[in-house]
């Protein structure tokens, strides 16, 4: 029996999470869910602790993990960092997937029928970057403060990222970066990204900076099929195809070490405390979520079905009230069940 652990976290993340655990029971797939629901906020203000060593294991053994959201009000910022940060970089998830796939055109907040359907992919290098935590304070809290954040890029990490874009691309590949005027980094990059085109001569290839890449993006999204770029930028630019695609609510991504296939998969709307409790969180990130879970572990056509059951509830209007409809979270997740 294969298992899979499941951080519901904090916020709304237990609500949504629970809809997608659900789902993937519907599906009888033999799965042995971990619950690691002691994980969350109230644990780390009564403990100090984020993520133990104990449950750090668990995750480790498992076969892939579904996390809710984590953050709270009530905790700093760095119990998400340990939480969130442990599990990708002592896991090595270098690879952030983020599919964007509009549902239906009420939808897409674009004025242009004909540059509506957006069905790109995402991939952010996720363990380098900015957002590597290298760098610091000098002269601190003074007027004289001088504040370092440095931005790493390395050969292994760049060359991993590009091999991963070009392997899921069916069609075209888009290198996004900032190479006029970020130079040192932006080279590698661009050596990079030409080593991979001349070994791919199958699929077209560009090159966008990143403020050109977010005006066309915009201008016509279904142009893109993969895009690729460092830590940073490809955090922005999936936030974006996300609106473009309906909104953070249906949004799903996975962070994935392309290595060993292990995957930690979560919504990205985060713990949305303003409506945490009320039982309108939108459930569907969490079940596409679910559904790169499953796909990731040999479990493609059920997959499919929850996209597809997904997609008709959409169409039907039986959603959360940030899609125009008028569900609770529990009959939105059942809407999307009743049609798989």
């Amino acid at each position: 029996m294969t298992t899979i652990t499941v951080i519901p976290g904090d916020g709304i993340g237990p609500e949504v999470t629970a809809q997608a655990v659900e789902t993937l029971d519907a599906l009888s797939l033999g799965l042995d869910i971990d619950v690691l629901d002691h994980v969350n906020a109230d644990t780390y203000l009564q403990t100090g602790t984020a993520l133990s060593d104990d449950d750090f294991a668990r995750v480790r053994a498992s076969a892939s993990t579904l996390l809710g959201a984590v953050g709270d009000p009530r905790a700093n910022t760095e119990y998400a960092r340990q939480v969130l940060l442990r599990l990708r970089i002592e896991q090595d998830l270098y690879v952030n997937y983020r599919p964007a796939k509009l549902f239906h055109d009420r939808l897409s907040p674009l004025r242009r029928e004909e540059h509506r359907a957006i069905d790109c992919v995402i991939i952010r290098e996720n363990t380098e970057g900015l957002y590597s935590q290298a760098g610091g304070v000098l002269r601190a809290a003074t007027e004289h403060e001088t504040a370092l954040d440095v931005d790493i890029n390395t050969f292994h990490g760049v060359s991993r990222i590009l091999d991963y874009a070009f392997s899921i691309a069916t069609r075209s590949v888009c290198m996004v970066d900032k190479s006029n005027a970020v130079r040192h980094g932006g080279q590698l990059w661009q050596r990079c990204f030409q080593e991979h085109v001349s070994r791919n001569p199958q699929l077209e290839t560009t090159h966008e900076y990143v403020d050109a890449a977010a005006m066309k993006l915009v201008a016509d999204p279904t142009r893109f099929d993969v895009i690729v770029a460092n830590n940073s930028y490809g955090d922005i630019l999936s936030d974006l195809a996300a609106e473009l695609a309906g909104g953070l609510g249906t949004s799903a991504s996975a962070n994935i070490n392309g290595s060993n296939g292990f995957g930690l998969f979560e919504p990205v709307h985060g713990t949305a405390p303003d409506i945490a409790g009320q039982g309108i969180a939108n459930p569907i990130g969490s079940i596409l979520s679910a559904a790169l879970l499953i796909e990731r572990l040999g479990h493609s056509a059920e997959a499919q079905a929850m996209r597809l059951a997904v997609q008709a509830s959409i169409e039907a209007g039986e959603v959360t009230p940030d899609l125009g409809g008028s569900l609770g979270t529990k009959d939105a997740g059942a809407a999307v069940r009743a049609r798989l």
